[in-house]
């Protein structure tokens, strides 16, 4: 289990401009990370880092953290509209060790495709719809999962 947070924009928090990963891990999109005062990215890299240590601590639950020296990591995401998430996670699988990084979503768009696929061994995406506007479009419940739902999938596979 890897924890990663988006950076949203204030004005339109579904809107990443980063992402924050374990280990100082920080991806930015300087074309719209330009755009926000340093004083709102620093409000919210405050609040998404906080968020990510209080997720790693629940959802761990005592468990070490991984070490994926040698292995494959495979990112499963929800979907790719800027890919900032899926680049962070990318970085942070590459930081604690793994020999290849693969990256799978049901959808993206095609710019976050493209640029993932220079980050990552390999990206799989089942669609890369030309008129590609949100992922929360592309499913019929687009609910946030609750740390109830996580963690009972993650003792489910333990």
């Amino acid at each position: 289990m890897l924890v990663v947070r988006k950076l949203g924009v204030p004005w339109a928090p579904e809107v990443a401009y980063g992402a924050l990963g374990p280990g100082g891990v920080q991806v930015l999109n300087d074309m719209v990370a330009g755009r926000i005062s340093e004083n709102d990215r620093a409000q919210v890299r405050r609040r998404e880092q906080a968020e990510l240590d209080r997720r790693e601590q629940r959802y761990r639950d005592g468990r070490p953290p991984l070490d994926l020296t040698d292995r494959t990591a495979v990112i499963v995401d929800d979907g790719l509209a800027t890919g900032a998430t899926a680049r962070a996670a990318v970085q942070v699988a590459r930081h604690l060790g793994a020999a290849r990084v693969l990256v799978a979503v049901p959808v993206g768009a095609e710019q976050a495709y493209e640029m993932l696929a220079t980050e990552a061994d390999q990206v799989v995406s089942a669609q890369i719809p030309p008129d590609f506007v949100a992922v929360g479009g592309y499913y019929d419940d687009f609910h946030e999962v609750s740390d109830d739902e996580v963690t009972q999938a993650l003792t489910a596979t333990a």
